[in-house]
């Protein structure tokens, strides 16, 4: 709380872009929470307030009160000015909080790779979603990129026209997912691939596997190889086919149009890849919900993905036949628990952004009629991926399948 107060009033001590009574309002909110700080005991007038904001923010806190967060640290320089690097500290540290909070929901246990995980998505998004206010266009295209290129090579990434403080959460690739000098992309995410070698020296073979279950085990993203001769790559053999959706499920099928390609060796040198954290939460949700885009686009429906930055995640509209206009407000919703998505529903009286339609993926078919009756209240409807898409090619007199 210390830090936050003394950041925020700082800010407004020195940024004379502000109204004045902007900037005195803040101070003297900053004040008030210094003052819950140092207690009763030991008061501080809010001239000497603002002429401690100048200095080292350690002497906020009286003496013998714990000060490890502001020791030492000054949040504006000697010409009078905030120091940026100091306010991008203070923005670190929101992350950090936010994502603790994410991380230990309902009583779960975190660790140091889940709250990295949370903190890179949550920057991430934060990112995007600045754009985005600037310009819908540039949250669409940052967020497709992050789907579409989760990997790949450096020069090809960087005519992405990500914003620095997106592309830097591209890093080299994992160890975990390298065989020497090589790594493997899943066909359906194209995110590195986990390796693993198993048995002694002399009957080694090597398991490759996407990090999503679901695409390891349900979806054929799971290959085993034998170990080759010194410097030459594996050969990737697949394993059992998976079996392929039927119905207006086959049509987002990864599977649909035949058995996946086997993934070829790729060097690491000069490859990077998204953050797990970046992957997990943008990438592997999202793959839904531009497969649905891809699909309707094809069928000369009109779509517009992430409308209002990101109200909702996808807007189909057009005529029938008949010439009536008609329109879907879809959000996309890829929970494991369906009781964990069906208390967030009710936890925000339906849908905050003005869907009408909740849309899970087609392999959480089963979810569907539970679903239905919770958000029966708030007047939403639920359909699986395929079946909306059914629904929205019907209205426009084009075939789903």
């Amino acid at each position: 709380m210390v830090m936050a107060a003394a950041a925020m009033s700082a800010k407004a001590l020195t940024d004379t872009e502000q109204t004045p009574e902007g900037r005195l309002r803040t101070l003297m909110e900053g004040h008030g929470q210094i003052l819950a700080a140092r207690g009763p005991g030991h008061p501080l007038s809010f001239s000497t307030f603002r002429t401690l904001l100048s200095g080292d923010l350690a002497q906020l806190l009286p003496s013998g009160m714990p000060a490890e967060e502001l020791e030492g640290i000054r949040l504006v320089t000697e010409d009078g000015l905030f120091e940026t690097d100091l306010f991008d500290f203070e923005q670190e540290q929101r992350v950090v909080l936010r994502a603790l909070r994410a991380t230990t929901r309902d009583g779960r246990s975190t660790s140091s790779t889940l709250l990295q995980a949370e903190m890179d998505q949550d920057t991430v998004f934060s990112a995007m979603k600045k754009r985005g206010m600037q310009n819908q266009q540039h949250y669409v295209n940052d967020r497709s990129a992050l789907i579409r290129h989760p990997a790949g090579q450096e020069t090809i990434l960087s005519r992405l026209n990500l914003p620095s403080n997106i592309r830097q959460f591209y890093k080299p690739i994992s160890f975990e997912s390298a065989y020497e000098q090589w790594w493997f992309a899943c066909p359906i995410c194209r995110w590195p691939m986990k390796v693993t070698i198993h048995g002694s020296r002399d009957t080694a073979s090597g398991k490759v596997r996407c990090f999503h279950r679901l695409h390891a085990d349900k979806q054929g993203a799971s290959y085993t190889f034998k170990i080759p001769e010194l410097g030459k790559p594996p050969v990737l053999i697949p394993g059992d086919r998976a079996p392929r959706q039927t119905g207006t499920a086959a049509v987002l099928d990864p599977n649909g149009d035949g058995p996946l390609p086997v993934p070829q060796p790729t060097p690491l040198a000069n490859h990077v890849a998204l953050t797990r954290g970046v992957w997990r939460w943008t990438t592997v949700p999202g793959l839904v919900e531009i497969a649905l885009y891809d699909a309707l686009v094809k069928r000369g429906i009109t779509v517009a993905l992430w409308p209002d930055v990101d109200a909702y995640d996808l807007l189909a509209e057009g005529r029938t036949p008949q010439g009536t206009r008609f329109e879907f407000r879809i959000d996309v919703k890829d929970y494991t628990s369906p009781i964990l998505l069906a208390k967030k529903i009710q936890a925000d009286d339906g849908d905050a952004g003005g869907a009408r339609w909740i849309v899970v993926p087609d392999h959480r078919e089963a979810s569907v009629p539970l679903l239905t009756g919770v958000c029966k209240e708030f007047g939403l409807n639920v359909a699986t991926a395929g079946d909306i898409g059914q629904m929205v090619c019907q209205k426009a007199g084009t075939p789903w399948t």
